[in-house]
């Protein structure tokens, strides 16, 4: 005869049995898991004390290292990163194989066979899962490398010529070859695969101090006209008076600055039967107008910059008037802080009704603004493939792959130091007459005061096109600021678009 206390023994005994191998079976997984974050801690509970040491050993020293290496990074780290990428891609996909291994190495050793079968099915796929899981990251990093080299590579010239144009001798000691200052000329185009030819509608040059990172930003008008070339070269020979074509048709002219690259693109007869010769025309021209030395140039097409702007999710500015646009204004982007998709930006950019070329200046300066302040980090890695692919279309630039390594850190020195810009547009400049002399002085007072001269904002936004603050300078204590004289640089202002955490309607 069974008592009521024997069967409760009994049932007691059985759910032991029970639970047993279900608690078995989490613990192995647990310590699995744990040795994904905490390698080695596996094989320390399963007695391979070596091995568990081995690996916890060299999990926290590499931890120590990348720590310390993160820690002491600056811009000059990153730029040489660059070169590297190839390396980093593999590094990555070296670890993603040995994090897989790991979990799959952690499960072994606890002798998932002690447990009964349908224990060590359940427990293998959560190891399996975990193992693919563990992994995906580091193979998703090392795609985005490989993917940003190649990127790199489409956009970037071929290795070479390192150094800033006509300077030998530049090497890793010296990259800029004893300069000074570096000139890059920041264009914006309208080329296409459904358009004639490419305009270069926005012109401007950024000169940089190496040394210090202060900058100025000269930017030309696209309706400059009589442009002179420097004397000597073919087109000064073509055009000794400045450049000037007949009319196309009655009030309409082609021979200003915009198409100085088309009209050497399209006369290769010009450069001995060499052909592609804008982007090398226009250097050489911008740099004689104002008496500097251009190195590089850099240009965006302003209609890829729709798909860019499509891929980061839209942007957010604050327009301050209705723009109309269309064949026949038929289209409108309201006035206010909104956020507007590539198409709207675009036109927003580039619309000409009830405007000027002046205002949209203004306008796309502010467009490349906001783009650049709103690309988020986060943004950018969820929408990487996508941004990538836009890139290789809209830019366009002769930089030697090499000196990124050198023009990140750079950047960064702009970013802290500031930027002073220097817009020669009416009534500074008379663009059907220029003064050539009067725009090469002022290019060297700019150059000179952004040297000589702390960088800080007027109180009141002036009221010159692209006359901007500089969002990273203090407010001017002043009470009673004194605009700026007609010739004087103004830091750059944040007054145009929004910032990502406005009221967005």
């Amino acid at each position: 005869m069974v008592t009521p206390g024997l069967a409760r023994r009994k049932g007691a005994a059985q759910a032991a049995r029970r639970a047993g191998p279900a608690r078995g079976a989490v613990a192995l997984i647990a310590w699995v898991a744990l040795s994904a974050v905490l390698p080695g801690a596996a094989h320390l509970r399963a007695g391979r004390r070596r091995a568990g040491l081995i690996l916890l050993g060299g999990y926290l020293t590499t931890v120590v290292c990348v720590a310390g290496v993160a820690a002491g990074a600056d811009a000059g780290l990153a730029g040489r990163a660059l070169g590297w990428l190839s390396q980093i891609s593999l590094v990555f996909v070296a670890c993603a194989v040995a994090w897989f291994w790991l979990v799959v190495h952690s499960y072994v050793v606890l002798r998932p066979a002690t447990l009964p079968r349908s224990g060590q099915i359940l427990t293998g796929l959560a190891a399996g899962t975990l193992a693919v899981v563990v992994a995906v990251p580091f193979a998703v990093a090392a795609r985005y490398v490989a993917l940003s080299e190649r990127t790199l590579d489409a956009i970037f010239t071929a290795p070479g010529g390192g150094g800033p144009a006509g300077a030998a001798g530049a090497g890793p000691q010296d990259p800029w070859a004893g300069r000074d200052r570096v000139n890059v000329l920041l264009l914006g185009g309208d080329w296409g695969a459904d358009r004639i030819g490419m305009r270069t509608d926005s012109i401007n040059v950024a000169s940089v101090d190496v040394r210090t990172g202060r900058a100025v930003l000269l930017g030309l008008p696209r309706n400059l006209e009589h442009v002179r070339f420097p004397p000597g070269s073919p087109m000064a020979v073509r055009f000794p008076f400045g450049f000037r074509l007949p009319e196309y048709r009655p009030g309409w002219r082609e021979d200003l600055l915009f198409s100085v690259w088309q009209y050497a693109d399209d006369h290769p007869e010009l450069f001995g039967g060499h052909r592609h010769m804008g982007a090398q025309v226009l250097k050489e021209t911008v740099g004689y107008i104002l008496g500097l030395r251009i190195d590089w140039y850099a240009l965006v097409n302003i209609w890829g910059l729709a798909k860019m702007i499509d891929a980061l999710g839209g942007i957010v500015l604050t327009v301050d008037r209705d723009i109309v646009y269309g064949r026949y204004d038929e289209g409108v982007v309201r006035a206010g802080t909104r956020r507007l998709n590539g198409t709207e930006a675009l036109w927003y950019a580039r619309s000409r009704t009830l405007s000027d070329d002046f205002d949209r200046m203004h306008r796309q300066r502010c467009l490349l603004g906001a783009l650049l302040g709103q690309a988020d980090p986060a943004t950018v890695l969820t929408r990487f493939t996508q941004i990538a692919a836009a890139t290789r279309r809209i830019l366009s630039t002769d930089v030697p792959r090499p000196m990124l390594e050198h023009l990140v850190p750079l950047a960064w020195k702009v970013k802290h130091a500031g930027v002073t810009s220097l817009q020669f547009v009416p009534p500074l400049v008379n663009t059907a007459y220029p003064d050539w002399d009067r725009i090469r002085l002022l290019t060297a007072r700019a150059i000179r005061d952004s040297l000589n001269s702390q960088i800080t904002p007027p109180a009141t936004p002036s009221a010159g096109p692209g006359r901007l603050r500089h969002r990273h300078s203090p407010p001017s204590p002043s009470p009673a600021p004194v605009p700026p004289s007609p010739g004087t640089p103004s830091p750059i202002e944040d007054g145009c678009g929004a910032s990502p955490t406005a009221t967005v309607r």
